[in-house]
């Protein structure tokens, strides 16, 4: 009998924007007993967690990604005894609860930056990245920020500019100061001693910057731009080797893990966007000292042939070593996969299935994001209601963040029965047709055939925690086994509009039912529909 999987080791996490989730007090922005509510309906689902994003007290200049209290609920998404019972209820029906942590950077309204930036030799004072500047008063390198422009920003008070990798309002910790660190880590024991079971570390590899405050180099003529962000985004122009990514974050990292180790069943997964992503989700993973497991954004970007997909599998099972990856398709900053990747001619009942298909066969964990398991496409929103700061800057030519962030749709009502008051984003018509209760009353809908697939794919140790071996030549067709001690899978999937097949004579194969599937095998081939999957035991 082999010993069971820690519960995030291969498990399923569903990944809650709560802002857009459920509204219980009809103010248009969804809050947590709101998602409290819901929590039935995503429990059904058969996913193994939530990850909320960011609910902490903040002045929501990056919609919670700039935290102004570590330890408090911000009033629009409820109070802490709202998060208890949350936690409570998630904990009752089987979920565990992870959360956001934002560590690299605060909002300017938290009280550290408010002391910090009020002298040059207050106890704070080396809480955040500061620095002279230049002879001729421009900042100190060429460094850049995410949201555009230098990651720079002139403070009067101290005569010396701040670091912001993102927005203006967002100045990056210092994490080369112990003090930091340490405050960090009391921040996640709060959370933990709450019940919380494991935390998603935002932007994990922008911790630490480069003491030497060193220029970045330039992107080669010629050579791939390689960290994600909008081609209009200059900071795609550069090699961040100095302003991230940087040895000593492995020393934080460690740190995190014993404090985790503490708290029998708990992890930490780690988003990371760096020039090098495979190499650094090894780093970051390696052994049992530092992250239980790491997410890049392979399968978030626009490509998406087979032959694309193949080579990212390829890489990973080569680069990873003994990490654990986490996989996602789409999340709250990316456009939604079934957009992303569409041509404009799939099938939009069979082509979310066979993505999801594709996501749950890889080896890893896996996040799926709210509405994902619906179909939804990306919502159009027009310029005049965007929120997203990212969007607005580089409008028209990147249209933000927030088609992939509006409201869940539960109903196919004017409101979708999210709020009783006006959304904070608008309720995108074209998504009515995909609500959750059209969706329930048929079983060929897209929600059924989710569930199903994800449910089923539960019950498959192969799936769950096996090695995977890449099937090589084989076409439009992409193809692994995954082997565990008490099972041996072969996934053979098309993602595809037209029918394939893949030959497989003279090999024993066992067709595996109750996933929803049509491939089929026959006289030695296997046959695969369009966006159709087949599995069988070997």
């Amino acid at each position: 009998m082999t010993q069971a999987r820690p519960w995030w080791k291969g498990g399923l996490i569903y990944q809650i924007y709560p802002r857009s989730f459920m509204d219980s007090d009809g103010d248009g922005i969804g809050d947590l007993k709101g998602v409290m509510s819901r929590l039935p309906y995503v429990a059904s689902l058969g996913v193994d967690a939530i990850w909320l994003s960011p609910f902490f007290l903040s002045p929501m200049k990056d919609f919670g990604y700039d935290v102004s209290d570590y330890r408090a609920v911000d009033p629009m998404f409820g109070t802490l005894d709202d998060f208890r019972a949350l936690t409570a209820e998630a904990h009752r029906l089987g979920l565990q609860v992870m959360i956001d942590q934002v560590l690299s950077h605060t909002s300017d309204q938290h009280p550290w930056f408010a002391e910090s930036r009020a002298s040059r030799d207050n106890p704070k004072a080396d809480w955040f990245v500061w620095a002279d500047p230049r002879p001729d008063g421009t900042p100190p390198n060429n460094w850049l920020s995410i949201f555009g422009g230098s990651a720079w920003a002139w403070d009067a008070r101290r005569g010396q500019y701040y670091l912001h990798n993102f927005l203006v309002s967002q100045p990056d910790l210092n994490f080369h100061n112990p003090d930091v660190r340490q405050a960090h880590l009391d921040n996640m024991r709060f959370w933990l001693d709450l019940g919380v079971n494991g935390f998603r570390l935002d932007t994990v590899n922008f911790y630490v910057h480069n003491r030497s405050l060193a220029d970045n180099p330039a992107v080669p003529a010629g050579e791939k731009k390689t960290v994600v962000a909008k081609g209009v985004n200059p900071y795609t122009y550069q090699r961040h080797v100095n302003d991230l990514s940087q040895p000593e974050n492995l020393d934080f990292l460690s740190d995190m893990r014993a404090l985790m180790d503490s708290y029998p069943d708990t992890t930490l997964v780690g988003e990371i966007g760096d020039d090098r992503p495979l190499e650094r989700m090894a780093e970051y993973t390696a052994g049992d000292q530092r992250l239980h497991m790491a997410y890049s954004f392979d399968l978030m970007t626009d490509s998406f042939s087979p032959e694309y997909i193949r080579d990212v599998v390829r890489n990973y099972e080569n680069g990873i070593g003994d990490g654990w990856p986490c996989w996602a398709l789409s999340n709250h900053d990316v456009v939604r996969v079934v957009s992303r990747w569409s041509r404009g001619d799939e099938d939009p009942q069979a082509y979310p299935p066979v993505l999801m298909a594709l996501l749950l066969s890889l080896r890893g964990s896996v996040c799926i994001y709210q509405g994902e398991e619906l179909g939804l496409p990306e919502a159009d929103v027009p310029f005049e209601r965007l929120q997203d700061p990212y969007g607005i800057n580089f409008w028209p030519e990147f249209r933000g963040r927030d088609g992939c962030r509006t409201p869940m749709i539960w109903t196919p009502t004017e409101k979708a029965d999210f709020t009783t008051g006006e959304p904070w984003l608008p309720i995108d018509r074209d998504h009515l047709e995909y609500a959750v209760s059209v969706q329930e009353e048929h079983s060929d809908s897209i929600l059924s055939r989710m569930r199903t697939l994800i449910q089923w794919r539960q019950q498959q140790p192969a799936l769950c925690g096996g090695e995977l071996e890449l099937v090589e030549g084989t076409g439009d067709v992409l193809c692994w086994i995954r082997r565990h001690p008490e099972q041996t899978l072969l996934v053979a999937i098309n993602i595809t509009g037209e029918a394939q097949s893949l030959d497989w004579s003279g090999r024993d194969l066992r067709p595996v039912d109750g996933h929803g599937f049509r491939g089929r095998l026959h006289d030695g081939t296997i046959e695969l529909p369009p966006y159709q999957a087949f599995y069988a035991e070997l």
